[in-house]
Formats: structure tokens, C-alpha cells, sequence
């Protein structure tokens, strides 16, 4: 099997200011064409360092991507270590130049033209892929039938000069065999009592098949990968797998396509023809921003309300003054009024609300930090419920309380559709 290492470069990463999202994109990419990712590393932009890994990454795998360290000023350390491992010389390179010059006249920045002239300079022996979206280009070096791209470190570069260019040429150059995976999406089991439940299944598992435990929030993500040359045998052979392992699990399994909550939530709504609205408080739009991340959330997703302040909670979606100073603005009460208040405004099938402290201070009410209360309403039913998470971190606890309350509210609509 056709393997790869893909390299991060970077001091602003390995300082924790700028998050890797490429290593997981390329990954995904590379999977779908069946080459295999052995290694993840990040590393300095000191050439030395650079060059002393990509050294070593090629004596381990058959292709080597390399994102960052390329750019117009000091910071372009990568084609330096790439020109040296290889023993090549820099030479400015006409096409790309004139695709420079084309580029930044195209965005009306022909003015700093000689600053970004560098990027034109690239190893003697490099295949250039012309960057469409930016001013450096991705570069190929190969040796003993092994490859070494240098990809700049701009995620809206990357991902087009990986689908549209580097991909395709993968393809062609490797007759690469599958990776196929189905993943089911389970709640109510700890992932202890899952694997006792599910171990003969899984010890039965032929070859070339992997079991991963993937806990996300309150749920675990089972993820069954095959690989093989044979891609319609592989796929009779999952869905055979799948078979086998449904009655193990099936009254605790809220997906068996293995989508993020937003996208399992999004298909059932679908499905059904409901409606949903939001009415925010401590998730401060969480909530909403990840029902509308998914393509065709239009269709279900109503409206929502960042009811920060508790005047506004009385003022927009009418919870009664005397609610709040008997019981405090978090409290299932509150949550109660704001989802009653929600579903009516926006004249929805469900309505989510949620009050609480995300900290790292309380509220005016002295509130413990890290204390949520939600509702979710399903058509005439209700479910109230208060959880406390004081050891998150602000943006940790919106996210994580965001997903817990989708995935409560997926939930509770398939608990409805068996009663």
C-alpha cells in the first residue's frame, strides 16, 4: 500500500497561534485514494530542521507533503531545504513568474510584483502546480521513485491545489487501491460497556478491517475501515459487518451514517418536514452556527435569538420578570419561558433555549460558572435539563454544551418515533 508523512512547518504552530487544519484535510484527501497516512509531524521553519525531516520521512514512506515555509520574504525556508536535499540549484522560472505577474494584476497588486518575485525562483528539477489562489506555487521533487511536495501553508490555497491539481496526479501515477469506512454514531453506552457488548463481533473482524472508538461529547463514533483492491467487494463486505452488528446495538444507535451531529440532526429534519428555531444565551449562537453549517439547513432551520441579556429574555421572548427573581436567570424555569417563547415567535416544530455561565466569571445572580440549563421542545413535548461543566474553559463549554444539547435533541426524537 502506497503510504504517505505529511509535514507541518511552522514556529507559529508549534507556538499554538495558528491551528493545523491541513494535516486533516490532506489526510482525508489522501485516504480517498487509497494512500495511507502513516505520520503527522509539525516542525520549525529552520531549514535544518526542515531538511533533516524530510530526510528521514523519505527513507519511511513513498510521498512526502509538506505544508508552510514558503512565501515572498525571510519566511521562505522550504524550497532552501528542498534545493538542498536534492542538490538542485534555484532558477527563476518564467511560467510561473508570468503566472505571478498574471495573479497579482488580476488582483490589482502588480505594485508589489518584485517583493513576491522570489516565489518564482524555485529548484531547476521541480514540477511546478500553478497556485490559482494565491502568489506560491506548489512544488514536486522526486527521488528513487519517491516524492516530496512543498505546498503553501494558506488552507484556501491548500485545498484547491490538493483536490484540483496534486490529487489528480496522484491517481495517475499510483494505482492505488481503497480505504472504505462506515461509521455508526451510538448514545447511551459508556464506551466500556460498548466494547464488552461488542468484542466477539469485533475479534471476528476479518484482516483487513479496523475498528476505531471515536468518543465525540456524549456519543462514540464506531468507525469500521476496510481496505483492498476491490471496491464493490469491500463495500458488500462493510454492509455484511454492519449486518452482524446491529442487534448488538441497534436500540442505542442514533446514525448508521456516521455524520457529525449537525448533519444527523439536519437529515432527520428533513425527513420529517419539521422546523427548528433557537434561543441562545450562554452558547452566545453556537447553537445556530452549527445547524447552518450544513448545505440545505434552509429548509429546516427557522431562525434564532442571542438573548444575552436577561431584559432582553422578557423583552423579545417574553419570560415573566417574576420567573427570573424567583428562581435566577439559570435556572430550567428561565428555559423553560425562553423555548415557549422561541417556538412561538418563530412558529417552529422545535425550539432549543439555553441559559447559563460560561465564566470565567458568574453572572449578576451568583450563578456557579460552567452551569447550564436547556429545553427542548418537540412539537407538545417538553424536556427540561440542568448540567454542570465547571472545569471548561469558555469557548470549550459553548462548543461542548452545543453539541451535547443536538445530540440530546437527535435523541429524543428517536426515542419519540418508538414509543
Amino acid at each position: 500500500m502506497t503510504t504517505a508523512i505529511l509535514i507541518t512547518i511552522g514556529d507559529e504552530i508549534l507556538s499554538g497561534s495558528t491551528v493545523d487544519t491541513n494535516s486533516n484535510f490532506i489526510a482525508g484527501q489522501l485516504k480517498a485514494i487509497g494512500i495511507l497516512v502513516k505520520e503527522i509531524m509539525t516542525i520549525s521553519d529552520a531549514v535544518t530542521t526542515i531538511e533533516n525531516t524530510f530526510f528521514q520521512a523519505l527513507k519511511n514512506t513513498d510521498v512526502v507533503i509538506a505544508t508552510g515555509g514558503l512565501g515572498p520574504t525571510k519566511d521562505d525556508k522550504t524550497k532552501k531545504a528542498l534545493a538542498n536535499i536534492f542538490q538542485d540549484e534555484m532558477v527563476l522560472d518564467n511560467t510561473t513568474y508570468q503566472h505571478l505577474k498574471n495573479y497579482l494584476t488580476k488582483k490589482n497588486r502588480a505594485d508589489i510584483l518584485e517583493i513576491n518575485k522570489s516565489q518564482a525562483e524555485i529548484p531547476s528539477r521541480a514540477i511546478v502546480f500553478q497556485n490559482d489562489y494565491g502568489t506560491a506555487p506548489a512544488l514536486l521533487m522526486t527521488k528513487d521513485q519517491k516524492m516530496v511536495f512543498c505546498l503553501p501553508g494558506v488552507p484556501y490555497e491548500v485545498k484547491p491545489l490538493m483536490k484540483d491539481k496534486i490529487i489528480p496526479f496522484l491517481q495517475k501515477k499510483y494505482s492505488t487501491n481503497y480505504i472504505l469506512s462506515k461509521t455508526i454514531t451510538i448514545v447511551g453506552l459508556p464506551e466500556s460497556i460498548l466494547s464488552e457488548k461488542i468484542e466477539k463481533w469485533e475479534l471476528s473482524l476479518p484482516p483487513n478491517m479496523q475498528l476505531s472508538y471515536l468518543p465525540v461529547a456524549y456519543r462514540i463514533k464506531l468507525k469500521l475501515t476496510a481496505k483492498g483492491f476491490y471496491k464493490t467487494e469491500l463495500e458488500n463486505s462493510l454492509n455484511n459487518q454492519i449486518l452482524k452488528l446491529k442487534p448488538l446495538v441497534e436500540k442505542n444507535v442514533i446514525s448508521w451514517d456516521g455524520e457529525d451531529i449537525e448533519e444527523i440532526l439536519g437529515n432527520i429534519l428533513k425527513q420529517k418536514k419539521w422546523t427548528i428555531s433557537v434561543a441562545e444565551s450562554c452558547t452566545g449562537g453556537e447553537i445556530a452556527r452549527l445547524i447552518t453549517s450544513i448545505a440545505g439547513s434552509s429548509n429546516y432551520f427557522v431562525g434564532g435569538i442571542v438573548a444575552y441579556d436577561y431584559h432582553q429574555k422578557i423583552k423579545i421572548l417574553g419570560v415573566a420578570p417574576e420567573t427570573i427573581a424567583n428562581h435566577t436567570v439559570v435556572s430550567p424555569e428561565v428555559a423553560l419561558e425562553m423555548a415557549k417563547g422561541c417556538k412561538e415567535l418563530f412558529s417552529t416544530d422545535i425550539a432549543i433555549s439555553t441559559t447559563g455561565v460560561a465564566g470565567p466569571g458568574t453572572d449578576e445572580f451568583q450563578n456557579e460558572i460552567g452551569k447550564i440549563c436547556y429545553t427542548i421542545s418537540i412539537k407538545n413535548q417538553v424536556f427540561t435539563k440542568c448540567i454542570s461543566f465547571p472545569y471548561l474553559e469558555r469557548k470549550d463549554f459553548m462548543n461542548f454544551v452545543s453539541l451535547i444539547i443536538l445530540q440530546e435533541l437527535v435523541k429524543k426524537i428517536v426515542e419519540l418515533d418508538t414509543q
